[in-house]
């Protein structure tokens, strides 16, 4: 513990010591640096909790640290590597593309729980490249690449950590080094899941399936999944294997957002009093903004977050009413929440491909344009390594008091889309904005109902939520007005990794 005690805090540093001696069990001796082969039929899992700023994800990252630095490896959704007997693996995994891109950005190496279930199946050939990449071959001799490519490749690899960006960063599409894509059929080593919250049962279950040492980031103040009745996966571990993170850092992080997240924890406030904090905040940090409308230049990139599906949809119409959207196709730079992937099982091959490329359900999309066949559009995914795809797509624009949704434009089966310029606070947990608008009418008819999960009320559980999915600043927005755009919607502020990366071929 000697080399991180200067950067953990005393429950953060109680936590690791307790997570070394479950690795140190399971063969991984951190501390000296010795490993030893994986022992079968052992299974060991356990939780890091907290709510928002006690520093789950500042563990998290020590820990991949140490277990790197001990000759761990990392596994990654986009390439295993060559198997070796006495090989010890680590994966970090979360629930969505978001979220996984929010520990990327923390320089830790993480991957989507479907990348790690479903693994990619490269040409022999190309797979040379990966293979010297990742450090276990020597440098490739690949007939039409050149040594400018393989430089290319290898700069990108060593600031990114993506193998198919770096092999799109030689010139080469996934088409071209990727063949298919198969369910993991062996196990894996050692697990880190963040959002641990987030996870239900059956997820639960095939992830003890695959790793046989599970390390669960969560917080317990979120709202449970959907058909959880209110509970959430790590609640079931013995009380032993539950690790507190207790909020530490409020003066190192002064951060009035995280202020008001933590005080709804007085189970004495009442909504109107939370509300008056609200307003005080605001008026001595910016950081807190008490705002009388929907400012609708924020929703193209980070939806308003409500309760109610009706205030979703009503939103909705507003935003797409006053930037003139057509009722029958979509503005370039409209934003997109994938709704799942409508395909055959005959399609699996083609789900998997679309998966890979991060269109899972949840996740966040800018819409580019239309694509060169009819029904495909061109997408930017939000937090995704390679983020412009072009694919087969059903786009539902939903309308109030309209139980069936309007499809603007349809290929005949592919990815599905609801717009995203407004979503469901439960839809939001697992990411993160700049900026974020709180819907408050919503919270204050979720008080007045008087409902509870969990022996917590229902608004504060979805005021928690809400409030820390902004890392910069808060809007609280206290009536239904929308203020006007200043311009139109845009697209150039999209950021893309900086390689020529080639869109896949439209193909059905």
């Amino acid at each position: 513990m000697d080399k991180t005690a200067l950067t953990l805090s005393p429950d953060q540093a109680d936590a690791y010591d307790s997570l070394a001696e479950l690795l140190r069990g399971a063969g991984v001796d951190i501390d000296d640096g010795a490993l030893t082969p994986p022992r079968e039929g052992q299974q060991a899992v356990a939780a890091v909790l907290g709510k928002a700023g006690s520093g789950k994800t500042l563990l998290l990252a020590e820990m991949v640290k140490a277990l790197e630095e001990a000759g761990v490896d990392i596994v990654s959704g986009d390439y295993e590597g060559r198997r070796r007997k006495d090989r010890r693996t680590l994966a970090i995994l979360a629930p969505t593309n978001k979220a996984a891109s929010v520990l990327r950005m923390r320089g830790v190496p993480a991957t989507t729980i479907h990348r790690i279930i479903y693994t990619p199946v490269y040409d022999p050939e190309y797979e040379k490249i990966a293979e010297w990449l990742a450090g276990t071959g020597e440098r490739p001799e690949i007939e039409g690449l050149t040594d400018l490519a393989l430089d290319r490749a290898a700069e990108f690899y060593k600031l990114h950590k993506s193998i198919p960006g770096a092999l799109a960063a030689a010139g080469l599409r996934g088409s071209d080094f990727i063949t298919g894509w198969k369910r993991r059929d062996e196990p894996l080593d050692i697990g880190f899941v963040d959002e641990g919250s987030m996870l239900d049962d059956r997820q639960f279950d095939d992830l003890k399936e695959i790793f046989s040492t599970l390390v669960l980031f969560g917080d317990p103040a979120q709202l449970a999944p959907v058909n959880q009745s209110g509970a959430m996966v790590f609640c079931k571990l013995p009380a032993a294997a539950r690790h507190e993170l207790h909020r530490v850092h409020r003066q190192d992080a002064d951060n009035p957002i995280l202020d008001l997240a933590h005080a709804l924890g007085d189970p004495q406030l009442e909504f109107q009093d939370f509300e008056r904090m609200v307003e005080e905040t605001a008026q001595k940090d910016d950081r807190v903004v008490w705002a009388q409308r929907v400012e609708v230049d924020l929703m193209a990139r980070s939806p308003v977050l409500v309760w109610r599906n009706a205030t979703r949809i009503r939103l909705i119409q507003a935003f797409r009413q006053v930037h003139g959207a057509p009722e029958d196709d979509l503005l370039e730079g409209e934003p997109l929440i994938c709704d799942g992937i409508e395909l055959p099982l005959k399609h699996r091959k083609k789900r998997l491909d679309l998966e890979a490329r991060g269109l899972i359900k949840g996740a966040q999309v800018i819409y580019l344009g239309r694509g060169r066949k009819p029904g495909f559009s061109r997408l930017h995914v939000i937090g995704a390594e390679d983020p412009r795809v072009s694919a087969a797509s059903i786009v539902k624009i939903e309308k109030p008091d309209e139980e069936e949704p309007f499809i603007p434009f349809a290929a005949r089966m592919g990815a599905a889309f609801l717009h995203g310029a407004a979503v469901t606070i439960h839809k939001a947990q697992g990411s993160q904005w700049e900026n974020v608008q709180v819907f408050a009418p919503d919270l204050f008819v979720a008080a007045r109902m008087g409902r509870v999960e969990a022996g917590h009320p229902l608004w504060k559980r979805l005021a928690y939520v809400a409030i820390t999915r902004a890392s910069d600043r808060l809007y609280w927005v206290v009536r239904n007005r929308l203020a006007k755009p200043t311009g139109p919607l845009r697209v150039d502020d999209l950021q893309v990794a900086p390689v020529p990366l080639i869109l896949e071929e439209e193909t059905q």
